[in-house]
């Protein structure tokens, strides 16, 4: 998704300085809204997962803060469950996780301050690119002056997975068993929110086309090429609607 620079709010302009301590705290503050809790949900359903596949809390709480992004969390813990190879596994959940690169291409611009933005830090923040921090980052950094967007996004991170983990780690003690239905619902939350922030963060025509493209293409590569369904989704869709969008600038549909 492509996001021009905006010009900054005018709340947001001072002639004074704010120290990056204070962005995090803002960013910790903007963590409180109804992705985080819709986030939240969907791990609490992990969690009776976790626990009905015989993960023990210790590997429940480690795969929730190390792995992060929760689709890959469920394609890890189904291939540990059923005592799947290493090597079959790391190509799970590399498939899982290959959308976060170009998330991560797209975030990493918009938070680095040429000349004074070290690596390191963009490593920490890259830990915390996932679909509810990506979302709300690329709809709302826009807004903020270049030098706050790294410690906003950080403390938006870590005040996120920080409740996420706790929330998990009270669901697994306290939820005997869930329901499968009500686990895979709580689980389904995470990528029904995805798209419709996406929609409503969409700024371009080709973004909106990408995703019309991509539900269309989506249940045929899911009955044709399960496994490589959703990679082929996105590389379709997304390619059919950039050609699509080059011949209309053209004129030449």
């Amino acid at each position: 998704m492509t996001v021009p620079e905006r010009p900054e709010r005018p709340e947001f302009l001072t002639d004074t300085p704010v120290p990056g301590r204070i962005w995090m705290l803002r960013g910790a503050r903007a963590a409180i809204s109804i992705p985080a809790f819709i986030l939240t949900a969907a791990f609490v359903g992990y969690a009776g997962l976790a626990r009905e596949t015989g993960l023990t809390l210790a590997e429940t709480l480690a795969l929730t803060g190390l792995v992060w992004a929760l689709p890959s969390v469920v394609v890890l813990t189904g291939a540990l469950s059923s005592g799947m190879g290493l090597l079959p596994t790391a190509i799970a959940v590399a498939l899982a996780s290959v959308r976060l690169m170009p998330m991560t291409m797209a975030l990493m611009p918009l938070i680095k301050v040429p000349g004074k933005t070290r690596n390191w830090q963009l490593l920490i923040a890259s830990h915390f690119v996932a679909v509810t921090a990506w979302v709300y980052a690329m709809k709302h950094l826009p807004d903020l002056p270049r030098e706050a967007r790294l410690p906003f996004f950080v403390g938006f991170g870590c005040s996120v997975s920080s409740f996420v983990f706790c929330m998990t780690a009270i669901a697994y003690l306290l939820v005997e068993r869930l329901p499968d239905m009500v686990a895979g619902a709580l689980v389904l939350l995470t990528p029904v929110y995805f798209l419709c922030s996406l929609w409503g963060a969409a700024r371009l025509n080709a973004d909106r086309v990408a995703m019309i493209t991509g539900l269309a293409f989506g249940p045929l590569f899911f009955i044709y090429l399960p496994g490589l369904d959703l990679l082929w989704t996105g590389l379709a869709g997304g390619t059919l609607a950039y050609i699509g969008t080059r011949i209309h600038r053209r004129g030449l549909l």
